[in-house]
């Protein structure tokens, strides 16, 4: 998709969180890579954090980041299989106040090209919450991949045609 380059970049101050509970921050190499993608196309890490699969602490955590003003966008990676200790997407509906259905499947769509039917086994999701992207994301850093480079470099660079989610930024609060 294009890029319009007469548009200025504007960076996107963006947390990551990586559910696991068995990775600590030396093993986390689906975090590291976001973290790698996001500032190597400009934008700002505000902050970085590892939970373990609880509900309760990852809704606590987004909700923190929610609130703070230097966060414009929030990725997790982890918890988002069909396991009993996967509840990442169960957070994010607890916290969302719309949901982004068409990052799911555009997502499941292009991991299918990688692993198949294997993609059905993901529940990657996406919403707006107080006015913050929320993204969760599977953990592998394939599906990382497959999602920073398929949708969200793309999605959150402000000179991304025809639109973008950056340009709906100040209006996400409207009522």
């Amino acid at each position: 998709m294009p890029i319009d380059e007469s548009r200025a970049f504007l960076p996107v101050r963006i947390a990551v969180l990586t559910v696991s509970d068995t990775r600590g921050l030396a093993e986390d190499r689906s975090g590291d890579t976001l973290v790698a993608r996001l500032s190597d196309a400009g934008h700002v890490l505000a902050a970085r954090a590892i939970l373990r699969d609880d509900v309760d602490a990852i809704v606590a955590q987004l909700h923190r980041w929610i609130d703070d003003p230097q966060v414009d966008c929030i990725i997790t990676t982890g918890g988002t299989g069909v396991t009993g200790r996967d509840v990442t997407p169960e957070a994010v509906e607890r916290i969302a106040d719309k949901m982004i259905p068409g990052f799911g499947e555009l997502f499941r769509w292009l991991s299918f090209q990688t692993i198949g039917t294997s993609t059905v086994q993901s529940r990657a999701c996406a919403c707006v919450a107080r006015g913050t992207y929320v993204f969760a994301l599977p953990g592998s850093t394939g599906a990382v991949k497959d999602a920073w480079d398929g949708i969200l470099s793309s999605q959150l660079d402000s000179r991304h045609r025809p639109c973008n989610f950056v340009e709906l930024m100040p209006r996400l609060m409207e009522r």
